[in-house]
């Protein structure tokens, strides 16, 4: 069973990453001491990580760690305002990342680390 929204959020302030806005059903933080993004985004109960379209390259690896489930589709939302748009159903088109989800804290915590990691590569 997934984790709650209320832990992630406990557990990102633990692991000091920095938010920067909440909108609606998405929040905006920071890896620690790094400039890049990532949200947290709530569809319903469903509480999701959602980073950066670039890091599909990486997607298999993060969702090999334990306790983390990489959703197939990725996640679009106009808010996600530091990600790329790509035209799903508007002319315009819309900000999209990959979307992750986790069963346990120590699956989110070895999820921020190991986006620390290729980061700082």
């Amino acid at each position: 069973m997934a984790i709650e929204q209320t832990e992630i959020v406990a557990l990102l302030s633990e692991l000091e990453c920095r938010t920067n806005f909440s909108i609606k059903k998405v929040t905006e933080y920071m890896l620690p001491k790094l400039k890049d993004p990532f949200y947290l985004y709530v569809d319903g109960k469903q509480a999701q990580l959602v980073i950066r379209p670039a890091y599909e390259v990486f997607k298999a690896d993060l969702a090999a760690l334990e306790g983390v489930n990489a959703k197939e589709q990725y996640c679009h939302y106009s808010e996600m305002t530091r990600f790329p748009k790509r035209v799903q159903k508007s002319v315009n088109g819309i900000h999209y990342g990959l979307a992750f989800s986790f069963d346990s804290a120590d699956g989110l915590k070895g999820f921020i680390k190991q986006l620390i990691t290729i980061n700082q590569g």
